[in-house]
Formats: C-alpha cells, structure tokens, sequence
C-alpha cells in the first residue's frame, strides 16, 4: 500500500519522531546534543514554529509542536538536513543519518495535549537515561526542564504548556509536576504514537467497545483524535494542500532565486550551472545553496540540480557557511 500524503498545513499540532536510520546514533556526544537543541530553536525562530514538548535521545528525539505558517515540511527538513550535514562531516561519515520518513501525527490538541507533553517528556526517565524525577527536573536535553524553570529556552513556549495547570506560575508548575509524576507508573502508551485505528480512537479499550457495538467510525493512522476529528483534519487538509508548495514549484522558485542572484552580481547564469569554481562564481553559488537549504527548506539533491554541482558540494558549502 502506497504511502499517504502528509497532514502539513499551517496551525497544525502535531508529535514528531525522528529515528536513527537503522536504528543508528543520532547524537555521540555533548556537542552532537547541543548541537541539535541549538538548531531546534533556531529553526523554531525562523519559521514560526511553536515548540511545548520535546525529548532528544541517542537514536531518536520526540518534539510536540504546532506548526508556522508554512507548514511542517519546511520546518523538518531545514532542522534535520542542517543537522545531518553538520554530523556527517564532523564525524567522517556519509549517507543518510535519519530514517527517509519521519513520523508526523496530527492530535487533538483539547483531548492530547496535556497528555502528550507528559508522555515526551517522561521519554528519559523510562528510557532510564535518568533515574527518578529530581534528576529528570533538570535534565538538559528534555523540555521538562525548561517547564520546571531549571533550564531556559526562549523558543520553548512554557508558558502557553503551563497555562494548563493553573494561572500563577508557581501553582502551574507545581500541579504540571505532579500530572508527570502520576505518569510514571503507567509505562509506556503504544496508543499515542502506534498507529490506524488504535491511535485515531485513543486506545484499545475504545476500539473493543466500538467492536462489541458494531459501529464503525473513520481513522486515520495519521492523527490522534476520536472520528469526529479525523474527519475534521482530513477535510481541512484536503482544502489548504493545493496551497502548498510541489516540486513544480520549488522549481520556479529556486529558478527565480538563482536568476535575481546572478543579475546582482552580475555574473553569468550558465556559468553558474556548469560548476565552475571561480572565486565569484563559487562563493555566489555558496550563498544561493545555503538560501534554498537554510530559509526555504530546499533538498539538497534539488539544490545540487539546479546549480549544477554534487549533492556533497552544497553539503560543504552549507556546512562553511553555517561556520562563519
């Protein structure tokens, strides 16, 4: 069965995991977290991304989010390609690091919200990365830290996760803690990241209900939320994707980029696609690269086409210019 088109449009909040591809290391170190975290918030800055919930662990990471105005797509591919490039060169290997498809479910956020941050966040402590509540209070590579006012993040949105315990900040923070802590026992909840028919209904125990009672609803392995709400994301999506940008596009636009670049420096088109290395030249190529990649969310294999050089040289060049 092929696979479905993501539910990415604008205002959408959505759990996002991404994996190791074969269940490879993600992060090796300090700085390979740092890293990662850093350009988590850069992104979320840029693009308008609204980050409540996240947990980064050493093959995977979780983040609950709520996506900007251009949607999902261009926000995860900046994040991880720039990552990628990063890592890959730093530790001398290549190819992919990440999983081809990252996984995107779009919740409802009135009945998952509360439960979802919970779930993230408790994502070290029964990974038992730390060993109870007061070391994962401030545990630097998990958002609950930053909720518990251990750790600050600018482009974490605390306050708006918080405004759900409570309306002073101490008494937010403290029933927000005491909401994780009773999540501790209940191990791990196959029904908020599984898929089909369990997650759109919630869990097992509706699914047997509905069974017992005949009645069928629609589900969706995408989203998280009861039928009802299926049926709302799904119609809105098919409305607001014709809006979003396709390959024919991209295309026209990174055109329109290389050709508006090339008048202002006044240098040759053609010769820009044919790879040449002159000092202008590259350095020009260099800067359209990191534009398409970095502020567009461009692959770089299209990136490479459209300039005329190898999907490992726009990986250099972002990677230089990411440095200076």
């Amino acid at each position: 069965m092929p696979r479905q088109a993501r539910l990415d449009a604008p205002g959408m909040l959505h759990h996002v995991i991404v994996r190791g591809i074969e269940e490879h290391r993600i992060v090796d170190d300090l700085w390979d977290r740092g890293n990662f975290v850093s350009r988590l918030g850069q992104v979320a800055s840029d693009t308008g991304t609204r980050i409540y919930a996240w947990a980064l662990m050493t093959n995977h990471a979780h983040i609950l989010l709520r996506s900007g105005q251009h949607g999902l797509s261009r926000f995860m591919r900046r994040l991880l390609t720039g990552y990628a490039i990063t890592y890959n060169l730093r530790h001398k290997r290549r190819g992919h690091l990440f999983q081809d498809r990252y996984k995107s479910i779009v919740c409802d956020e009135d009945t998952y919200f509360r439960e979802l941050v919970r779930y993230i966040h408790l994502n070290p402590l029964r990974a038992k990365v730390v060993k109870n509540m007061s070391d994962l209070d401030k545990y630097r590579w998990c958002g609950h830290s930053v909720l518990m006012g251990k750790l600050k993040h600018e482009w974490q949105d605390r306050d708006y996760v918080l405004s759900w315990f409570g309306q002073k900040e101490d008494e937010a923070i403290r029933a927000y803690r005491e909401y994780v802590e009773r999540g501790v026992d209940e191990g791990r909840r196959p029904e908020l990241v599984g898929g089909g028919l369990v997650r759109s209904l919630g869990g097992w125990s509706q699914v047997l209900s509905l069974r017992r009672e005949n009645k069928r609803v629609l589900a969706d392995e995408r989203i998280l939320g009861t039928g009802d709400f299926v049926r709302k994301v799904v119609s809105e999506a098919d409305e607001r994707i014709k809006y979003q940008l396709g390959a024919n596009e991209r295309r026209k636009k990174a055109q329109q980029l290389i050709e508006q670049k090339c008048k202002q420096q006044d240098i040759n088109l053609r010769e820009l696609r044919m790879g040449s290395r002159r000092g202008r030249i590259a350095r020009v190529r260099m800067e359209i690269a990191y534009q398409l990649v970095e502020r567009y969310g461009f692959p770089l294999a299209e990136v490479a086409r459209e300039l005329g050089v190898t999907t490992s040289a726009i990986s250099k060049a972002i990677s230089r210019l990411s440095k200076t």
